[in-house]
């Protein structure tokens, strides 16, 4: 079966593990969501030593939690035989879904992504991505503290965790790790691994665009006096959930990995218009939010107002200055196309063309969701020109990127290995003093 698993199945699987594993394995509740629905824990183990894994930090990113439960079978029966997975020396802890309440409201995209070619237009038809200040792991950085972020910050305190993953996904590209501290030992079998399960490692990422980069795929947070972080808008990514185990000498592990694989992603040779094709990058987001923005100008009247619908105040956020904001972060990147061409590769340019295309298709993709559930004369007509629109970008998308789909296993398989490889990567480095 190569599809995503619900959380409501995760949830479940989880519960039946713990049947099969009888004192090796607990679930229990660290917390509770916004909305009150439960944030659970599968412990695997009783050694001193703690990995904490987070699934779901995103909802639109559903890999996570069927990576949670692979994770903690392979843990829970020993086939993995590494320091890092004995039981008698290291507990880990999975956190099954770090935000219920978005992964409520992207209900329908494990179903929609399920059949044998799904579309990206299937994708963004039916995923929710809430507001940076929703988004539990990044809250506390847009000075929010959400009950799902603190319920986090008070596992880390409780476990001191060596080392914590982060299981993200994303759209399309390649795969990558950024690292809040450098594993030396992870690089080379996370390329292996890549390579064998026919996964693109992405040489250049726009999460990580001014991070230190010591190989191909692996990003490194720079220290907190470096100025590379300010050109990366992270000046306050201390106070993340990412590098709260900092405190208590743990790395962080954010593992990123394709829903659909582009081979561009990978290509580490100089672009050849790098910096026109930068600007027509900036002009894609900035039109396509403009052409979404004005729809939702014609539809604002009679659409659930934002306190009230998690979709529209996304919408509305998006609309606020987002589009320019993305745009105008590229131009450090722009200016160094215009005096060296040759240092802009065609995987950085693979990477910022994704997210050109994603902002404007995350918005029209929650419009046309209100749209459709809007008992408005106005909306069946505004429904069908943003979806003729909308089709043309998942077309577009797809054909520009040349993608191709990754089996959702093999998502899994290089998740898994990952965080297994930087489990026995961590155990061994021993903590990190913090100077």
């Amino acid at each position: 079966m190569d599809r995503y698993l619900t959380v409501a199945e995760v949830t479940d699987s989880a519960r039946r593990l713990v049947s099969r594993y009888p004192g090796a394995l607990r679930l229990r509740r660290i917390g509770t969501s916004r909305a009150g629905r439960p944030i659970e824990m599968l412990s695997v183990g009783h050694g001193p030593r703690h990995v904490l894994v987070v699934a779901r930090p995103h909802p639109d990113e559903p890999v996570g939690g069927t990576t949670a439960l692979a994770l903690a079978e392979r843990v829970a029966r020993g086939d993995h035989r590494s320091p890092a997975t004995d039981q008698a020396v290291v507990t880990w802890n999975i956190v099954l879904c770090l935000d219920p309440d978005g992964a409520a409201l992207s209900q329908g995209l494990e179903e929609a992504t399920a059949g044998p070619a799904p579309s990206v237009y299937d994708y963004y038809r039916t995923a929710y991505r809430p507001v940076g200040a929703e988004q539990p792991e990044w809250a506390p950085i847009e000075s929010r503290q959400l009950p799902e972020s603190q319920a986090l910050f008070d596992v880390i305190d409780e476990l001191r965790p060596f080392l914590q993953c982060s299981l993200h996904g994303v759209e399309a590209g390649g795969s990558w790790v950024q690292l809040t501290q450098a594993l030396p030992g992870l690089a080379a079998p996370f390329r292996t691994s890549a390579a064998e399960l026919g996964i693109p490692v992405q040489r250049g990422t726009f999460d990580a665009l001014y991070w230190e980069n010591p190989g191909p795929g692996v990003y490194v947070l720079p220290p907190p006096e470096s100025t590379a972080r300010l050109a990366a808008g992270s000046e306050n990514i201390g106070l993340s959930t990412w590098c709260a185990p900092q405190r208590y000498g743990g790395v962080t592990a954010i593992v990123e990995v394709p829903m659909w694989a582009s081979d561009l992603a990978a290509d580490p040779s100089p672009h050849p218009e790098a910096a026109a094709a930068l600007r027509d990058l900036a002009g894609l987001v900035r039109h396509g939010g403009r052409q979404v923005t004005g729809v939702l100008d014609k539809a604002r009247a009679f659409l659930p107002p934002p306190g009230v619908s998690p979709p529209r105040r996304v919408l509305e956020w998006m609309a606020d200055g987002l589009y320019d904001l993305v745009a105008d972060s590229w131009e450090p990147l722009a200016r160094q196309a215009a005096d060296d061409p040759r240092r802009v590769t065609t995987a950085q340019i693979c990477a910022l063309d994704v997210v050109a295309r994603r902002q404007p298709l995350r918005a029209a993709g929650l419009l046309l969701r209100l749209l459709r559930a809007a008992d408005h004369p106005a909306a069946p007509e505004l429904h069908r020109d943003l979806d003729d629109l909308f089709t043309t970008w998942c077309t577009d998308f797809e054909k520009s990127l040349r993608l191709r789909r990754t089996p959702v296993h093999h998502q899994v398989a290089l998740q898994t290995r990952t965080t297994l490889t930087a489990a026995a990567t961590a155990l061994a480095t021993g903590p990190v003093t913090r100077t």
